[in-house]
């Protein structure tokens, strides 16, 4: 297995990582190793837009998708909060 040296760490972090590794009832070191390996498998997942993953999602539901068909994504445009006065 390899090992990693973690130097210059700021004694304020160094506390959390204490305090939270002793809320899951393991030490430092294994508790920093859960933070890293779930950091890392978070960014390998493919990120994908919601129209993409929502096709994804439900093709061959009867929708009106086909197999591979995309929803385009839309970027750039400023969201607008649903007013209910009249």
């Amino acid at each position: 297995m390899a090992q990693i040296l973690v130097r210059n760490l700021e004694d304020q972090l160094k506390t959390r990582l204490q305090r939270r590794a002793k809320r899951h009832g393991q030490s430092m070191e294994a508790e920093a190793r859960d933070i890293l390996r779930n950091a890392l498998r978070k960014e390998e997942a493919q990120s994908v837009g919601f129209g993409t993953a929502t096709v994804a999602l439900f093709s061959g539901q009867g929708i009106g998708l086909e197999k591979g068909e995309e929803i385009p994504e839309w970027r750039g445009f400023p969201l607008q909060p649903i007013s209910f006065d009249e």
